[in-house]
């Protein structure tokens, strides 16, 4: 039933004529087409293609001027020494994960954003996606997240006013539209889309997950809460996040998938220890040398923030805005509890 539902607005929305898959503020998308899958048209996590893309999400152009609200994006410091974010975030169990790892995707309205990429993630799927092995997805375990991820291109919207103009076709689909009508709701949805992009981040990131008991989990957690990172020896950290506190530890990941940037992590980024080595992300931390090398190899390949809006504002009538906005809350809580 859901995927037949999925198919049906593809095919609706493909016949509005006014498409294309362009990344920009102010552009309006369906987020039902591919709800649970969005993955499939957004670069968030390695994908096993050749093609060189971040977003190839069906786009339509409803608001007018949107150049007007745009707002400029803070230049970079010369002396920076990577642009970017480099965190871990602990999370108690896997939904915290999930929750952790899109934690810069806000959709408003949708009170659990991450489901609309990972719901449709079987077993395998999920645990390649996150790098680790597929026996410590279910069951009893608290994970560690580290990513570093290299910022390239932002672009963010003021908050649109109310007398904000849109395309004429928009205007009169509007018009169309007939409070408490649910159908014409969701025609106009399928051809206009639910949501407009208010702001995005594309460049590439590193990420690796560690996977602990809850006892191990519970001491480190208390640890660097207690001390902080920043007063921790690289040696300490170094010991916390390896074989002999962590139960596993997951692949370094590269989010576009980029195998020139997975294959010098490989090399550069191991602890050696005797005889074996492993990798760990945390070799970066205090290594001024590593992440200037990092900054050169991680380009604009994926994308690590997105911030969506309703088109409510497209609504001017207040009465007509409100029911727009009934009827995507009542969509949102049917795709959340149905996926």
């Amino acid at each position: 039933m859901v995927r037949a539902a999925v198919f049906l607005l593809a095919v609706a929305l493909c016949r509005a004529g006014t498409l294309d898959s362009e990344l920009g503020v102010g552009k309006s998308i369906n987020i039902f087409m591919r709800y649970g899958y969005l993955s499939i048209c957004m670069r968030v996590v390695p994908r096993n293609d050749t093609e060189s893309w971040v977003f190839r999400e069906p786009t339509v152009s409803v608001f007018r001027d949107v150049e007007k609200f745009t707002v400029a994006p803070k230049p970079r410091h010369a002396k920076t020494l990577f642009d970017g974010d480099f965190h871990m975030e602990f999370c108690d169990n896997l939904k915290q994960l999930l929750q952790a790892y899109f934690r810069d995707f806000s959709f408003e309205r949708l009170e659990r954003p991450w489901r609309a990429f990972t719901a449709g993630w079987p077993t395998d799927i999920m645990a390649r996606n996150l790098g680790i092995n597929s026996s410590f997805i279910n069951g009893d375990h608290c994970y560690v997240l580290v990513r570093v991820s290299r910022f390239r291109e932002t672009a963010k919207l003021s908050d649109l006013p109310p007398n904000v103009p849109v395309e004429d076709v928009v205007f009169d689909a509007i018009k169309d539209t007939t409070i408490g009508d649910t159908v014409s709701i969701a025609d106009f949805i399928r051809k206009y889309g639910s949501h407009y992009i208010a702001s995005y981040i594309t460049g590439n990131s590193l990420y690796q997950v560690f996977v602990f008991s809850r006892t191990a989990y519970s001491m480190i957690k208390e640890r660097l809460k207690s001390k902080g990172v920043a007063d921790i020896t690289a040696k300490e950290l170094e010991g916390y996040f390896s074989p002999w506190q962590a139960k596993h530890i997951g692949q370094i990941k590269v989010a576009s998938g980029n195998k020139t940037v997975e294959s010098w992590a490989m090399k550069r980024l191991r602890v050696h220890y005797y005889i074996f080595s492993y990798p760990s992300l945390l070799k970066l931390h205090g290594e001024p040398a590593l992440l200037r090398n990092l900054d050169t190899l991680l380009g604009n390949e994926a994308l690590l923030q997105l911030e969506l809006k309703t088109l409510a504002p497209a609504f001017k009538d207040a009465q007509k805005r409100k029911w727009f906005e009934e009827v995507i809350d009542n969509y949102l809580k049917l795709w959340e509890s149905n996926m």
